[in-house]
């Protein structure tokens, strides 16, 4: 199984924290998103209302064409006005709505602008952490599959942990690894493990460890 946080800690609290902040910056930069493409879609709305009243216009022009037809003798001269009022009306609803889907687009691809590229920043700065983590704390686990292993763990603490949190376990932490303290070596591993998330759960596990 994974594991995904640390154990009781600072570090713990930190990761929840920030994972927290996450979904929280995600969700807020959705809602921004949605705004955005909004407010961009509303402006097409009154241009597409104009071309549907031009478009309404053009019907108006073309049945007068088609009645002027009618008339016997001259109803061709007698419709060309009407066709020639009906093209451009034709133009003008047909540029309307080529506006109305530039303004779509612009809508939809500012709005996930809104919403992707802050949210990218933050995952991008989160995710290979918290996936950093989750691989130390899964090859740790491991490494505790024998008694021996919490000797590798031991040896890194005293290379990477602070002389003051390592004078707690033992006054002299590296004499007692040498010497095989068990408890010493299991405490000095455990300090190395909290940074894991990974608990020791033998008896050999130091006393006090919550």
């Amino acid at each position: 199984m994974a594991i995904l946080y640390a154990r009781r800690s600072w570090k713990l609290a930190g990761q929840i924290a920030a994972d927290v902040f996450v979904v929280g910056w995600l969700f807020v930069w959705a809602a921004l998103g949605l705004l955005v493409h909004s407010v961009i879609a509303a402006v097409a709305a009154p241009v597409g209302q104009a071309a549907d009243a031009v478009q309404r216009v053009s019907q108006d022009f073309r049945s007068a064409a088609d009645r002027a037809a009618q008339v016997p003798a001259v109803g061709d001269q007698l419709r060309r006005p009407f066709d020639d009022a009906v093209q451009r009306l034709d133009a003008v609803v047909v540029s309307a709505h080529q506006q109305v889907e530039v303004i779509e687009r612009a809508a939809l691809v500012l709005g996930w602008l809104t919403f992707v590229i802050p949210v990218l920043v933050v995952v991008l700065v989160w995710l290979p952490r918290r996936i950093r983590f989750a691989r130390e704390a899964q090859a740790a686990q491991r490494l505790l599959d024998d008694q021996s292993d919490l000797d590798l763990f031991a040896l890194r603490a005293l290379a990477t942990q602070p002389i003051t949190r390592l004078v707690r376990v033992s006054p002299e932490p590296m004499v007692a690894w040498r010497s095989g303290d068990r408890q010493a070596i299991n405490a000095l591993a455990d300090l190395e493990l909290q940074r894991s998330g990974v608990r020791l759960t033998r008896r050999e596990t130091p006393p006090g460890d919550g």
